[in-house]
């Protein structure tokens, strides 16, 4: 097997050659450099040389063609190696100290004298045709129309001389071994941080414990891996209460009389408590251990449909599915990720309960009827036929009983109400009602009795607000909490009914009187039926008991939802909402 190689190797290898390439960049640039400033500086001391020659030939006027034995004078005084050759501007050789003139060919294409034609000077090194000796040549041009080229060896001492420089690159080569001894040092350091964390989550991936004692290098990688470490050991003391959290709600889910399971978004079981699985099974036509099934049977079409076609305002939806003599609930919540709850709740009993009250109430409503309505008849004649003043004792009692008569009617005509709504609400007319008309109309109706009770009511609400409904329910919503309010929240109260927010989908509307309110111990149970907030007072205002029993069940009619609740300026605040027109 191939052997590793270690993150401290490979961390010094990098940067060991990333050092290397910058140090040897530097001393190429740097011997470049110096090599070009001696090169230069020599090629000055030429170009003087150059100069001196050409000023002594012009002081002493010395023809060209004659300058032979004259410059020779000169150059004693001059570098004894040095080559002095004179060249007219056609690039014949006038002089030459070092080869005879006359036996040198035209020197006009050679490389510095071209240079020194286009550039003024020219320099190059070359191996020379006449001597076979290397030189360095200088060649200037001048203005009176000859050339003067200087020339030395280019011999080991003049080479040497132009690319000495070595002591820079002693220096630059100690600097990168000590680059290199401070990056294995670096390394070092590093490397241990990192050989700490290494071992950390080799212990960490293999369960085992990490000790309390282990501290990490006094670094900054020291500090990340301690933060790492902190923040894993805060990860699992979450995962703990998290799996303890999870424990709990577990068991409140077995404990649980409701079936509760959770799915995937893409339908898969997560978890099912014993009670789903058995009202499942009451529900399915074949008994099944996989819940998944649910999503195939017909009993949960609408569930099915609800989650293939949910809208992102909509994260619930119920379902009642009666079944073999039961009556199940089951509820459906999404969750934002897809995932989501199924519950089902046996409501056979609470059902038998309540049918059961409201079969007695409607049968009791439906005996009472007949006799209350030939009572009622029989008093009215009597009334009507009797009129002996000397007898008025007998008259008052009977116009007390024609009165409970009277309030057994409407108690009668309520109950009817309500049983049409739970039992026969396919009976109810649906059509456009402008709630701005009709609570104008209920307004006119309530005139006598507001201006008795020194009452103002107010309706704000646009022209624009139409609700698909059937008029008299909610002609009959607004009645009930207009009468509730003059009857029971005082003398010179308002009344506001206003429609305050709208979406695209619903009307928000708020019913509030300024007066005393109720206890909010009362609040939960105000729609009940029969409920009394005050039993005595209920007989002085004649009131049924089931006014806002059929407010609220005429407002679930329409799809709707109302809650009651104390306003803080005083007096009962209703909340309700009404689905708007499609």
């Amino acid at each position: 097997m191939k052997k590793k190689i270690t993150f401290k190797l490979r961390i010094l290898i990098i940067f060991s050659v990333i050092i290397a390439a910058f140090t040897v960049g530097v001393i190429l640039f740097e011997r470049q450099q110096i090599k070009k400033e001696r090169t230069d500086s020599l090629e000055r001391s030429l170009n003087n040389d150059a100069d001196m020659i050409h000023q002594y030939l012009s002081l002493n006027k010395i023809p060209v063609g004659e300058s032979g034995d004259r410059v020779g004078e000169l150059l004693q005084y001059m570098q004894p190696e040095m080559r002095v050759t004179i060249l007219d501007w056609q690039g014949n050789v006038m002089y030459d100290n070092r080869a005879d003139a006359h036996k040198m060919e035209n020197h006009l294409q050679r490389p510095e004298v071209q240079k020194s034609i286009g550039f003024g000077t020219g320099t190059h090194v070359r191996l020379s045709d006449t001597n076979k000796v290397k030189y360095l040549y200088f060649a200037k041009y001048y203005d009176e129309g000859y050339f003067i080229r200087v020339a030395v060896p280019y011999d080991v001492k003049l080479q040497s001389f132009i690319n000495s420089g070595n002591s820079f690159a002693y220096f630059i080569l100690l600097f990168f071994v000590v680059c290199v001894l401070m990056m294995l040092y670096f390394s070092n350091r590093f490397s241990k941080s990192m050989k700490e964390l290494r071992e950390f989550s080799l212990s960490v991936k293999n369960g085992l414990p990490v000790p309390s004692s282990f501290q990490f290098a006094d670094d900054e990688v020291g500090e990340v891996s301690a933060g790492i470490v902190e923040n894993y050991n805060l990860l699992q003391e979450n995962r703990r209460k998290l799996a303890a959290e999870r424990e709990k709600l577990l068991q409140h889910f077995q404990l649980s009389e409701e079936g509760i399971a959770i799915f995937s978004h893409d339908r898969h079981q997560v978890y099912a408590n014993s009670h789903f699985l058995q009202f499942l099974n009451v529900i399915l036509d074949k008994p099944t251990l996989e819940t998944e099934q649910l999503f195939s049977d017909s009993n949960f079409e609408d569930i099915v449909h609800f989650l293939d076609e949910r809208s992102r305002n909509k994260n619930m939806f119920t379902k009642r599915i009666d079944k073999s003599g039961k009556q199940f609930n089951v509820r459906v919540i999404i969750f934002d990720d897809g995932d989501f709850e199924l519950y089902i709740s046996d409501i056979t009993k609470s059902e038998k309960t309540r049918l059961l009250k409201q079969e007695m109430t409607n049968n009791i409503a439906h005996e009472l009827r007949t006799p209350v309505t030939s009572i009622r008849g029989y008093l009215e004649t009597i009334l009507n036929m009797y009129h002996d003043e000397a007898d008025e004792r007998i008259h008052g009692f009977l116009d007390r009983a024609y009165a409970q008569t009277i309030r057994l009617s409407e108690l009668i005509q309520d109950i009817s109400m309500l049983t049409k709504i739970e039992e026969a609400s396919d009976r109810f007319d649906l059509e456009p009602v402008s709630m701005k008309e009709l609570l104008e109309e209920l307004q006119a109706d309530l005139a006598d009795d507001l201006s008795e009770k020194e009452d103002s009511f107010t309706v704000d609400v646009s022209e624009s607000v139409v609700i698909n409904g059937n008029r008299t329910l909610l002609y009959s919503i607004f009645r009930n909490l207009a009468e509730n309010s003059i009857s029971y929240a005082g003398k010179q109260i308002d009344i506001v009914v206003r429609c305050y927010n709208e979406n695209d989908d619903t009307y928000f509307f708020e019913f509030y009187d300024s007066g005393e309110g109720v206890d909010e111990k009362h609040l939960v149970r105000i729609f009940e039926r029969f409920y009394r907030v005050n039993e005595g007072r209920t007989r002085i205002t004649g009131g049924s008991g089931l006014g806002l029993s059929i407010v609220k069940n005429a407002v679930l009619f329409h799809k709707g939802s109302i809650i009651a609740k104390n306003r803080s300026e005083g007096g009962l605040w209703f909340l309700m909402t009404f689905p708007k027109l499609k």
